[in-house]
């Protein structure tokens, strides 16, 4: 999307570099990458970045307040409501779709928001991996005035709280058979926090402890990775109920998972949102459907989408789970990056941590070809996957 940054990219680029840059990056994380990772970067505009943090940020303020959090004390199912909910998301990421106006200038386009933690620890690794393989020196990816220090610095606080790394659990199902195992062992490393597999948990009482070097050792705050739909889809029990008291604190509250997320684009108003509607709330549908798309509210990495909605379709929800469906206007998410055949699309997230006010720290981007940017719309295609964003400093 930067025109000279582009050309000389590709100008470079050969097969056999790309696969150095993932031997490179596999050596980095301590793990083969089991996800497919681009062949290049996305070189953003400072000014797109701007944008898209300027939208974040307004977006963010409109759901903190106490309206909103009235009307999505609904979104949370009773059966994984966990007490002691705090004020705020400590983790946020809002996802945005690059597209062109009208006049074909870049604009962003919002996919969803989520108060939930994304990949803080793979997402300063992949970058630098990139600089050093294909020689981009001056190209930041780190927002908010950070250097790595302070980056690394923030993202122990937001993890750890007040406590030692031992007494805290990267917690998630089977970590270690997780697509996202390179972000927890970079993680590991920044932090020096484990991932927990959340049947490993024991309880005893109101506490909760784990094993860790051969003995057991009590938690006292959970990094929380567990995806919920997923929890249930596979029917892994944990030792304990969620909504149990326990003596135990929470870096990324389960509640937000529910309250900032697709249930929240009916409530948004911004230039960047698109049009959305609870499908249990709408009297009469849109006209042109093919201009929506239909989503359930909790799914992962885009399961259950349809992209081509129609009129039966729309019926055939039954009433029992409308409320659990949105219709959304599509977003055109523009071929806006050149690769040696068809341009891509690119969604880039802006991930954010909520200390003491919400700051915008890096990016994550994912490239497509397909209708969406899942692997399943992708298959047998190049220049594809999860990149990152580098931007020119200054």
């Amino acid at each position: 999307m930067v025109p000279g940054l582009r050309e000389s990219f590709n100008r470079q680029f050969t097969a056999e570099r790309y696969q150095e840059f993932l031997a490179a990056l596999d050596a980095a994380v301590g793990t083969r990458i089991q996800f497919r990772v681009a062949e290049t970067p996305v070189f953003v505009p400072r000014e797109l970045i701007g944008e898209m943090q300027s939208a974040s940020l307004e977006l963010i303020r409109q759901l903190d307040t106490p309206a909103y959090r009235s009307a999505s004390a609904r979104a949370v199912p009773p059966e994984f409501a966990v007490p002691h909910e705090d004020d705020h998301p400590v983790f946020i990421v809002v996802d945005f779709a690059v597209t062109r106006n009208t006049s074909g200038r870049l604009v962003p386009r919002l996919i969803e928001m989520q108060g939930f933690p994304s990949l803080f620890g793979f997402q300063v690794t992949m970058p630098k991996v990139f600089r050093s393989v294909y020689d981009l020196p001056g190209l930041g990816y780190l927002l908010s005035g950070l250097d790595e220090t302070a980056y690394i610095g923030l993202v122990r606080r937001a993890v750890c709280g007040s406590y030692e790394p031992e007494n805290v659990v990267l917690m998630d199902i089977q970590p270690a058979s997780q697509k996202t195992l390179p972000d927890f062992l970079c993680t590991e490393k920044m932090t020096g926090v484990k991932a927990v597999c959340i049947t490993e948990i024991i309880r005893r009482g109101k506490k909760l402890f784990y094993c860790r070097d051969g003995r057991e050792t009590p938690i006292h705050r959970i990094y929380n990775r567990a995806i919920i739909d997923e929890l249930v889809r596979t029917g892994v029990t944990a030792s304990f109920d969620f909504r149990d008291e326990h003596e135990v604190e929470w870096a990324g509250h389960p509640n937000w998972y529910f309250r900032w997320s697709k249930f929240s684009l009916p409530y948004l108003k911004h230039e960047t949102v698109p049009r959305a509607w609870f499908l249990d709330e709408l009297e009469t549908y849109p006209q042109n459907l093919g201009d929506y798309v239909l989503k359930p509210l909790f799914s992962f990495a885009g399961a259950g989408v349809s992209v081509d909605v129609t009129r039966e379709q729309l019926d055939a929800v039954p009433p029992a789970q409308r409320h659990g469906y949105l219709l959304q206007e599509k977003v055109s998410y523009g071929p806006v990056i050149r690769t040696p055949d068809d341009p891509s699309k690119v969604e880039i997230r802006m991930m954010y941590i909520w200390l003491d006010r919400p700051v915008a720290v890096t990016t994550l981007a994912r490239l497509s070809k397909g209708k969406m940017m899942g692997v399943d719309f992708n298959k047998n295609k190049e220049w594809v996957g999860s990149s990152c964003c580098l931007f020119e400093e200054g």
